[in-house]
């Protein structure tokens, strides 16, 4: 799925592949901002399943917890540790106390933002009053604050804190003030008229126009525009190309 989303697939070609509805494969993805979570893995130091296995087994055929130790090449006092913090000798399995490691190894790393309150406020005073980019903001900080690396911080960091909420360190208001309002992070591969959206069906380029429409000596060409404004307000208008009349028309709000 992460990969398919980082080449660029829209949402519906990534629900195809596991014959699910988009919006289930949107939820996964927006839960970590449409950024790819980084792939956990275990330190060298701490005991395997395979390990585990080991000490599981030897409790069974009523090894000492020393001679245990031994054979893994382990400290007695890692494998005592380990057998009295996953229910003892008589209730200790290798698979939960595995998952339980596993488990308790889950400590995320609070964010910057999350750590310096002070700062948070600056970026967001930059993002909701001056309507200053990412890259504008870690600029700034860099400048402003050049020996204190407690608020420097890169305009990526700014990007993930607004993109996953999880975070708890910026509003998701904030994100209606960044350049591109999406709520997700896209890949860079991905652009809309790949798939077709955003092209004219039988579009007549305006370098094929006639002559006399150029020249405006002819009357009864008119030339067609779309003016976007807030609240999601559009007003088609048409001006005739030598009287210069002007015709609008408000398209109704949906």
């Amino acid at each position: 799925m992460w990969e398919r989303w980082q080449k660029g697939d829209n949402l519906h070609q990534i629900a195809q592949l596991f014959d699910q509805g988009h919006s289930s494969i949107q939820r996964i993805l927006a839960e970590s901002g449409g950024i790819r979570p980084l792939q956990r893995t275990r330190s060298v130091f701490a005991l395997t399943l395979a390990e585990r296995e080991e000490i599981s087994r030897g409790l069974a055929t009523g090894q000492s917890l020393r001679s245990i130790a031994q054979l893994l090449g382990r400290p007695p006092s890692t494998v005592s540790r380990e057998v009295k913090r996953n229910g003892g000798i008589k209730d200790y399995r290798s698979a939960g106390a595995d998952g339980a490691a596993w488990d308790r190894a889950l400590h995320p790393k609070a964010c910057k933002l999350v750590l310096n309150k002070p700062m948070a406020t600056i970026v967001t005073d930059k993002l909701q009053l001056l309507q200053w980019s990412p890259q504008q903001i870690a600029g700034w900080l860099k400048q402003t604050y050049p020996d204190d690396e407690s608020y420097q911080m890169s305009h990526e960091t700014i990007c993930r804190s607004l993109f996953i909420q999880a975070r708890g360190a910026l509003k998701k208001e904030l994100v209606a003030h960044l350049r591109r309002t999406r709520i997700m992070r896209r890949s860079r591969h991905h652009m809309l008229k790949d798939v077709g959206l955003g092209k004219i069906a039988n579009a007549v380029s305006i370098r094929e126009r006639p002559a006399e429409a150029e020249n405006r000596a002819v009357p009864g060409h008119w030339e067609g525009d779309l003016l976007y404004g807030d609240v999601n307000s559009q007003i088609a208008t048409l001006v005739e190309r030598q009287t210069r009349y002007v015709m609008l028309g408000k398209f109704p709000v949906p």
